[in-house]
C-alpha cells in the first residue's frame, strides 16, 4: 500500500493505492468510498480483491485529509468534485466504484457532474430521504437524533441513531412514542463530552440526505449505475432508501449479503460478512 496526499486549493486530500498503477491486466482501479466513513471503513473489504488494484481515501475534513476551505459543511457536489480530481491524478479514468451509505450518494453526484469517471458504479444503500413515502416523517426521526445530540451529547445521540437507523418498516407513531434508548445498552458512555462537531449525528453532513440526483443525468451517463441493499437491511431506514432510490431510476435493488455494513469486519461493531460481500461485488462488477 502506498499513501499519497492530493493537495488542491481547498483540501490536502489522503488516499491510499492497494496495487500497481497502471494496473495489472488493463483492469480498472476499484474505488472504494464512504461517508462520513474514512477509507479505514474498508480494512477488511480491500484484501479480499488482491488481483484488482484498489483505491481507497479519506473524504475532506475526515482522517488524514484537511480541508483548507475554512469550511465545516460536507457536500456531495464539493465531494465528487474531490473525486474528479483523484480519478484525474491516478490516470484520468474511468475507474470502477464501491461507495457505501453517504459514499453512494457522493458516487451519484459523481455520475452526474463527471459523467466520463466511472464505468460501474455499485452505490450501497444511500440513505435519500425524500425519496421515501414517509419521507416527513423520516425527517422528523433523523432531526430527533440530531436534537439529542445537540442537548445530550455524544453517547445519546449515537443510541438514538441506531435506534432511528435499527428501526423495521415506515417511522410511525409507534416510533416516536417509544422510550428514549438508553446509551449504556449499546455500549455507548452516559457523560457528555462537550462536542457538537460529529459528521454524523450534527448537521454538517445532512445536505447528503437532502440530496436530490438528476435521474434524466444519471440515465444519460454512460456509466452502468446500481444500487445495492443489504439482505438484512430490507425494511430499515437506508435499505427502504436503497429500494425506493433504485426504482427511482427504473430498477430493482441489487441484493447483497449481510447489513448497512455487510463489507466491514468486527473492527467497527456489528460485523458484516465482509467475504460473501467481496463476492457479491465482484459478480456484480464482472
Amino acid at each position: 500500500m502506498m499513501t499519497h496526499i492530493l493537495e488542491l486549493p481547498e483540501v490536502g486530500l489522503a488516499y491510499d493505492v492497494h496495487g500497481p498503477l497502471p494496473t495489472a491486466g488493463g483492469r480498472p482501479p476499484l474505488l472504494m468510498i464512504g461517508q462520513p466513513m474514512d477509507a479505514s471503513g474498508f480494512s477488511a473489504l480491500v484484501p479480499l480483491f488482491p488481483d484488482r488494484t484498489t483505491i481507497t481515501y479519506d473524504p475532506r475534513g475526515l482522517g488524514r485529509s484537511t480541508r483548507k476551505d475554512g469550511q465545516v459543511e460536507n457536500r456531495p457536489e464539493v465531494q465528487a468534485s474531490d473525486l474528479h480530481a483523484l480519478i484525474e491524478a491516478l490516470g484520468g479514468g474511468p475507474v470502477d466504484m464501491f461507495a457505501s451509505s453517504g459514499g453512494a450518494i457522493t458516487g451519484l453526484a459523481l455520475v452526474i457532474g463527471y459523467p466520463g469517471d466511472l464505468v460501474t458504479l455499485v452505490a450501497h444503500e444511500p440513505p435519500l430521504i425524500d425519496v421515501l413515502p414517509d419521507a416527513e416523517a423520516a425527517w422528523r426521526a433523523r432531526n430527533g437524533f440530531r436534537d439529542t445530540y445537540l442537548d445530550k451529547g455524544w453517547g445519546a445521540g449515537m443510541a438514538t441513531f441506531i435506534a432511528m437507523t435499527s428501526w423495521q418498516g415506515e417511522f410511525t407513531d409507534a416510533y416516536f412514542d417509544q422510550p428514549a434508548p438508553d446509551p449504556g445498552a449499546f455500549g455507548m458512555p452516559d457523560e457528555d463530552d462537550g462536542s457538537r462537531d460529529d459528521p454524523l449525528l450534527s448537521d454538517r453532513s445532512v445536505t447528503f440526505l437532502s440530496y436530490h440526483p438528476d435521474v434524466d443525468a444519471l440515465a444519460a451517463a454512460p456509466t452502468r449505475v446500481v444500487i445495492a441493499v443489504g439482505e438484512e437491511s430490507a425494511e430499515t431506514f437506508t435499505g427502504r432508501t436503497a429500494v425506493a432510490t433504485a426504482e427511482l431510476l427504473g430498477q430493482r435493488a441489487t441484493v447483497f449479503p449481510s447489513h448497512h455494513g455487510g463489507f466491514s469486519g468486527g473492527e467497527f461493531g456489528y460485523a458484516g460478512q465482509p467475504e460473501a460481500f467481496a463476492r457479491r461485488l465482484r459478480e456484480v462488477l464482472d
